[in-house]
Formats: C-alpha cells, structure tokens, sequence
C-alpha cells in the first residue's frame, strides 16, 4: 500500500476555547485529488492548516510526506507542500510576475537573487495558468478569476509535490470557479501532483475530486472514494437537505440536486 500523503492520529484542534476538531483520526491518499468538505464550522478548514503546521494541534499526531510535523523545518515543509490560504492578500500594486515570483521563497538561497531555475519555475507557473500575458499588470487591476489564477500561479511556482488549496474557488462565478479546478485537474493529471482542496460546492467535488473526507461538528463522518462518500443519505444527515444525486450519463458523472424543505431528523436547520 502506498504511504498516504498525510495522516492525523487522535487529532484535537482549539481556536480559544471552540473544539475545531474533536480526536480527529485521517489518511489523505498521495497522487489524488482530495476534497475537504462539510458545513461550515465543521472543521474542513482547521484540518488543512493543522496539517500544513499554520495551527497547532492540541493534542494527537501530525505526519506529512512520511514523517512527523514536528520534524520538518519550515523551508523544508514548503518545498514539499504548497499551500494557498483563503482570501490571500497582496499590495495591489505588486505585478503578477513579482507575486508569483513570491513562490520561490523555498528554494532562494540568502542574500541570492532569483536563480536562472527560479525564473524557468516562474515561467512554468505563468503559462500553466495562462496568466504570461499578465505577467506585468498589476494584481489591483485583475478580475477575480485573474486573480485566483495569480495566486494560484504563485502557488505552482513554489514547485512542491504537493498542493494545499482552502476554498480556491470562494467568490468566483461559476465559470471561474470551473476555470480553477479545471487547472487543478490538470496540476493532478499532468504533472501528478498531490491536491487537497477545501470545497463547499459538492457538486464540484463530485465532478473534480478522487477522495472526499465530509467533516461535521469537528468529526470525520466519512472519507473515501468520492461515489461512496457523497451519497444521499449521508449529504442528508450531515447538511440536514433533502436530495437527489442524479447520474447523467455519457460519462459526464453525477449531480447534487437539492429539494425544498429540510431533514427534521437530522436536528439541522434548512440550508441557507
């Protein structure tokens, strides 16, 4: 069996006195696309900074790649890992080409300039996310696609293996949003790198998502193969909606279709 890009061992996560995760055990599986999923507050979000060591755990044990947290410095951690946080924040006069070149913070030697590999990473970066045409506009100028791809763009260049993105599709239309996680699919399919993503949209992480791990309340209620993970029942008892999950047929995979009213047995409001 092949070693999981990271596991959490009887995992507790605290913001002041608020359980962000409650014993949390979990394997992410390496070279797929995993989607982090669940209500809001459910702790999808807490699990990926505890893992990328941007919040501690209170208690339980952290591995990624293969060894724990604890013993990865922090350069090291980042040429292994990549993370994009959720609403990531810039001066709006930096150019895209000076953000993404931010990437390569990993890999600089001190008091070196950018290295002849840190300009071809740059590059790659650019063109992956069809932004080298922006390369010299300013971030303030860009529409919001523009610039989750900029972001984005920073995050490829930083050449990790691996990719953490939280919500990389929060307050994007839909063509935007399709726009990233078609690029995410191909940072998968292509290069093979590892992708854990945060989603709130599941019928996104039914069309892009290998693995999904549906948190509630600081809980893991499940985590698998997207098919056997996002079913009715279990979207029902979690989200308290009622549903359908259709299959469309001519391998265009499933659905999510909500109906009115709420599940009175699930004790959760309707959804907002």
């Amino acid at each position: 069996m092949a070693e999981p890009l990271a596991r959490l061992r009887s995992v507790t996560a605290r913001y002041d006195r608020v359980t962000a995760l409650d014993l949390v055990d979990l394997d992410l599986p390496e070279g797929r696309i995993t989607a982090l999923c669940g209500p809001n507050g459910s702790g999808k979000s807490t699990a990926l900074r505890v893992l990328r060591g941007l919040h501690g755990a209170e208690a339980g044990a952290v591995e990624v790649a293969g060894r724990p947290l604890r013993d990865w410095t922090a350069k090291d951690l980042a040429r292994e890992v990549a993370m994009l946080s959720q609403s990531p924040d810039a001066p709006p006069e930096l150019t895209v080409q000076d953000l993404v070149r931010l990437g390569r913070f990993a890999h600089r030697k001190r008091f070196m300039g950018q290295s002849g590999e840190d300009h071809a990473a740059c590059a790659r970066a650019l063109a992956a996310t069809e932004m080298a045409d922006l390369a010299g506009r300013p971030i303030g100028q860009l529409s919001g696609g523009q610039l989750q791809r900029a972001w984005i763009a920073m995050t490829i260049a930083q050449d990790a293996p691996r990719i953490f993105l939280d919500e990389p599709t929060n307050h994007l239309d839909v063509a935007h949003a399709f726009e990233v996680l078609e690029l995410v699919r191909r940072l998968n399919r292509a290069e093979g790198r590892s992708i854990v993503l945060v989603l709130h949209d599941l019928n996104m992480a039914m069309r892009y998502a290998d693995h999904v791990v549906l948190f509630d309340a600081g809980r893991v209620v499940a985590a698998g193969p997207t098919p056997e993970v996002l079913t009715e029942p279990r979207v029902a008892e979690v989200f308290g909606i009622r549903c359908r999950i259709l299959e469309l047929g001519s391998g265009d995979g499933r659905i999510l279709v909500t109906l009115p009213g709420s599940v009175p047995c699930c004790g959760k409001p309707s959804a907002r």
